[in-house]
């Protein structure tokens, strides 16, 4: 008996150790770990190293044995190596890269000092990391070999659900983007002769016209005096952004939509946004350059063989001022905000930096019209609009919700010394701007999305049109039963033979005569 009993408890004793050894090697759903192998590996790590303070550091050997195994268990996906393999491909030297620049090229040099603003942003408190600077860094000097560029600023990056866009702000030297331009016409003048000879063979057309559209400013001036090139990862294809449309502008101060970080991806959104995200992110650009690129006052000026009126009315350029003489940090913080000025040309109502009459174009195709129309025309003229003109104070920008437009304050107040003035737009968050001696700089980190302190709601749809006036000709009637249909039908016979027999007869009466 005593044999029997033994045994039974060595059974036992056997099935709850493989029980509790099934139980420790239960995966965890969050980490897809087991406590078997955790506690197995610690083991092996402590018999390896014999260290006599084991006990003492168990609980970080058992941190650090977990962070490795989570790394290791999630391993590295398809995008990711994809992306880390066009990344390898910055850090490799290009054969020009070991040849000594001259002193011109030094001077000519468009690549931005990235490093050195990324260090001051940092101070304010802005920025992407200096690992991600530095590779955005590397890639924009490979923008810089592959185009003819004269001017290349960091612009910023926008936040998408999927992807991220950084955007780099450039500037062709002299008839570089014009003869890129006029390929690019060429191709839509083609398109569109291919869409009206689709659009003859197609009837009927309405009467209705649409009104006049409002022509976008050319390159180099307004909206699209700055070129835009984007990417969502540093070492993937920099693509060039489309002018901007005044329709475009229009339509993205009604929607607010994320960005998906595919360029092509269909913005559906009331108002019909006319384009792709593409032209939405472009559209979003001007408004955010338009109002958050500032600069300390009397850095530019306007020239000064310019006609145009002291105020800055009218003026679309400016030079830098040899003379400046910079501003003390303490007076770039000022809260009356009358030391920073926009250097970026305000964007009217009408989607435009310069205003244009609609009306103008279409008087000139109209060749023959009534003086009614005439007089109708002249009296719906539109009336010209008008913005701040150009170096205006950012003090005169409109409130936030009773905030103002612009927050100021110094990178330290515990050193104020070797502070530096960061100011950050309230109207747009995610723009800032630092400054101090003759150096300044303007970055924009969020989601392209203006400040507001309500919920977007889409606007309404139009009003339902009116039904058609009845009056005494035009009245509604019960549908007729199948019997009146075939009483009219055979009444309508009747007249018909009544009316051929007396055709018949008037012609036999010709004939006697």
């Amino acid at each position: 008996e005593a044999v029997v009993s033994t045994q039974s408890t060595g059974m036992a004793s056997q099935a709850m150790i493989d029980e509790a050894k099934a139980f420790l090697k239960t995966k965890s759903p969050d980490s897809e770990l087991n406590m078997y192998d955790h506690l197995c590996s610690i083991i092996n790590e402590v018999l390896e190293t014999r260290s006599h303070n084991s006990i003492d550091v168990f609980e970080d050997l058992s941190r650090s044995k977990k962070n490795n195994e989570e790394q290791e268990s999630k391993g590295i996906g398809e995008q990711e190596m994809y992306v880390a393999k066009l990344q390898a491909n910055l850090f490799e030297r290009s054969s020009g890269d070991d040849a000594e620049p001259d002193g011109d090229d030094e001077v000519d040099m468009p690549l931005p000092n990235l490093i050195d603003n990324a260090y001051y942003f940092e101070q304010a408190g802005v920025g992407l990391g200096r690992e991600e600077t530095f590779r955005i860094f590397l890639a924009l000097k490979g923008l810089v070999d592959t185009h003819t560029l004269q001017n290349v600023r960091f612009w910023g990056k926008i936040f998408g659900t999927i992807k991220n866009y950084i955007i780099v702000e450039v500037e062709y030297r002299e008839g570089e983007e014009e003869a890129e331009e006029e390929e690019v016409e060429e191709k839509v003048q083609e398109e569109e002769e291919e869409d009206e000879k689709n659009e003859d063979d197609q009837i009927p057309k309405p009467d209705f016209k649409q009104p006049p559209k409002i022509p976008k400013e050319e390159n180099g001036t307004g909206c699209n005096k700055k070129t835009y090139f984007v990417c969502n990862e540093p070492g993937t294809e920099w693509v060039k952004l489309p002018p901007v449309d005044p329709a475009e502008i229009v339509c993205a101060r009604q929607i607010k939509k994320f960005f998906t970080g595919d360029l092509n991806a269909p913005v559906i959104s009331y108002p019909p946004f006319p384009g792709v995200e593409m032209n939405y992110l472009r559209a979003q650009i001007a408004r955010i350059s338009a109002a958050t690129h500032i600069s300390p006052l009397d850095y530019f000026k306007f020239e000064e063989d310019d006609d145009d009126d002291s105020d800055g009315e009218g003026r679309d350029s400016f030079v830098e001022n040899v003379e400046f003489e910079p501003l003390p940090v303490y007076e770039l913080v000022d809260p009356s905000l009358n030391s920073w000025v926009h250097h970026m040309q305000h964007i009217l109502p009408q989607g435009r930096c310069q205003w244009v009459n609609p009306s103008m174009k279409a008087e000139n195709e109209e060749f023959e019209e009534e003086d009614e129309e005439e007089d109708a025309e002249d009296s719906d003229e539109p009336q010209q609009e008008e913005g701040p003109p150009l170096l205006t104070t950012i003090n005169q920008d409109a409130d936030v919700d009773g905030l103002p437009a612009w927050s100021a304050c110094r990178s330290s107040e515990i050193i104020p010394h070797y502070s530096i003035a960061v100011l950050k737009s309230n109207t747009w968050p995610g723009a800032c701007t630092f400054g101090f001696d003759k150096k300044f700089e303007n970055v924009y980190i969020g989601f392209g999305h203006k400040y507001s302190s309500d919920n977007y709601s889409p606007p309404p749809p139009p009003p339902v049109l009116e039904e058609y006036v009845t009056d005494l000709e035009v009245t509604e009637a019960p549908d007729p039963t199948v019997a009146e249909e075939q009483a009219l039908l055979a009444m309508q016979q009747e007249q018909l033979e009544r009316e051929a027999e007396e055709a018949e007869m008037e012609d036999d009466e010709d004939d006697d005569d």
